[in-house]
């Protein structure tokens, strides 16, 4: 099942253990079972601390397994094969289990310990989700770290049953109880926010204590990553607060155009922009969504509120709150959101097996999509605004190579339709002989471009009719001591080694700022003379 590359990679992982792991795998006759023992009894042969047992005749999912330790009251599963994105989550839940110490923040880990309830967690996961790895290993090692906690695993590609039955149309999917918990990416920090329900309070009355930034860098994607190394190199105090650390880096599967690094992929890079920054004495405050901006005072002071009521304030600041999908705003998208409407393909995609679906959009992402989709589904309908797609000439020879997609421009969609429960078709209008046609499909893909997340600086910083900061060469706003760098702004290209040329420009213009701004007066130093 493993090559012996990975073998080697693992084995060597494994000789951290401090403690027995035992693996209880539930099988049965199917190829799927069999591939599962041949994966778990590589596993085995890799550590004298690792054992296996084998059930063919109990209630659980079938194949699944358990990893226990003997002692330790420990419930944590894997229900299919988590290999693809998941092999991480398996690697980490062998370890933990172990003994091998989490590197999650100590505070963290206590909240985790702390927890009192039942909490029973069921994540449905796909293996090309990108953002499925953060919630199941943030689950896992919540169940190793608190014994009221239970989590399963599960690979809704292999258990379509159950995936119907639930009614799951997007990945990560969360059952906490039985009862649907949230869709989408989370972090450990995250998940035990929304259990803890004091940890908000908490976390507000901590920052309000906060003295005064020389530098706040608001957003934490890669443009905030880099405005906070550059202004922590300059051993000013420079804070950042995120509401999630790698911004659109994370939903993001395969980078090849980042120089000087051929491949590499959105969470793995978010992750190192992360480490990078705490390499350095920078505040970062995580799960910290910015509600206002209040121009410097009489104080010199820029005020950023926060969503939780608590404020900062710092002498400069840097916006670099980024963008979000666009949406197509019409009638059924937000009510079929996660039931047949979604934004991520590789996330979503292996649900649709053997179905319908449409993307939405034209330019490289759109056709990227529909051919990736291809290759799982039964038909796809490309659907286009303009009068010729917009995407590179390369991904249109391939689109055009496929047998069951299907191309539509000049296409506006005006409607998403529905039974209640989930999508059964679209209808779009012919923009030439303005007729509508309605086409019977299961899943829509939205791939329209992005919006910049500044709605929260309206009426505040000048803002272009996209809704974009505007800024000048140096990354300055039209608020003094605030610049702005990355898909927030009006530069144009959005991409992630230029958002990170930007963020470490605007750094550097507000730290001159501050050089400029703290000098003494002319005047000031005659007298002094």
């Amino acid at each position: 099942m493993l090559d012996a590359s990975l073998k080697t990679q693992l084995q060597a992982y494994l000789e951290r253990l401090t403690r027995p792991v035992h693996l209880v795998a539930s099988l049965d006759e199917g190829d799927s079972s069999a591939q599962m023992l041949q994966l778990l009894q590589d596993i085995e042969a890799l550590s004298p601390k690792v054992s296996l047992e084998v059930r063919r005749d109990d209630a659980q999912r079938k194949p699944s397994f358990a990893v226990t330790s003997p002692g330790q009251d420990i419930s944590l599963a894997f229900a299919g094969l988590p290999m693809g994105h998941e092999f991480t989550s398996l690697v980490l839940a062998l370890l933990q289990a172990g003994g091998h110490p989490s590197k999650a923040a100590a505070e963290v880990i206590e909240q985790v310990k702390s927890l009192d309830g039942e909490f029973a967690f069921e994540t449905y996961f796909s293996l090309s989700c990108q953002n499925c790895p953060d919630v199941v290993q943030a689950l896992n090692l919540m169940a190793v770290l608190n014994p009221k906690i239970r989590h399963v695993a599960i690979d809704g590609a292999l258990f379509q049953q159950e995936v119907e039955s639930r009614q799951v149309m997007s990945v990560p999917a969360v059952f906490l109880n039985g009862e649907l918990f949230a869709y989408g990416r989370m972090g450990l920090e995250e998940i035990v926010a929304r259990l803890d329900t004091g940890a908000a309070k908490r976390e507000a009355e901590k920052i309000a204590k906060k003295p005064a930034f020389d530098v706040l860098v608001v957003g934490g994607g890669p443009a905030g990553a880099a405005a906070a190394i550059y202004a922590a190199r300059k051993g000013i105090r420079t804070g950042v607060a995120a509401e999630r650390f790698g911004g659109q880096v994370l939903d993001t599967m395969a980078i090849e155009n980042f120089i000087s690094v051929p491949h590499t992929e959105g969470p793995k890079l978010a992750a190192q922009l992360e480490q990078h920054v705490r390499e350095y004495d920078v505040d970062v405050m995580n799960l910290q969504r910015a509600t206002a901006l209040v121009p410097a005072g009489d104080d010199g002071l820029v005020e950023i509120r926060l969503d939780n009521g608590a404020s900062l304030k710092s002498k400069a600041v840097v916006l670099s709150t980024g963008a979000r999908w666009r949406q197509m705003n019409v009638p059924g998208e937000d009510e079929y959101r996660n039931k047949g409407v979604a934004y991520c393909p590789h996330c979503d995609g292996p649900l649709f097996k053997g179905k319908r679906v449409a993307v939405i959009g034209g330019g490289n992402s759109g056709v990227e999509a529909a051919i990736d989709l291809a290759g799982i589904v039964s038909h796809v309908t490309l659907v286009e605004f303009d009068g010729a797609l917009r995407a590179d000439e390369v991904l249109q020879r391939k689109l055009r190579s496929l047998a069951n997609v299907r191309v539509i421009t000049s296409a506006q969609t005006t409607e998403v339709l529905g039974d209640g429960q989930k999508v059964t078709g679209l209808v779009y209008t012919d923009r030439v002989g303005h007729v509508s046609h309605r086409i019977e499909l299961e899943g829509v893909f939205v791939q329209i471009g992005l919006l910049p997340n500044t709605e929260w600086l309206k009426g505040t910083v000048a803002l272009s009719p996209r809704g974009e900061i505007i800024v000048d060469e140096r990354g300055q706003t039209s608020v003094a001591g605030v610049f702005a760098a990355g898909d927030c702004t009006t530069v144009p290209y959005k991409q992630i080694v230029i958002a990170m040329g930007e963020g470490s420009k605007a750094a550097l213009a507000a730290f001159d700022h501050l050089i400029r701004t703290s000098a003494p007066k002319a005047d000031a130093v005659a007298e002094a003379a």
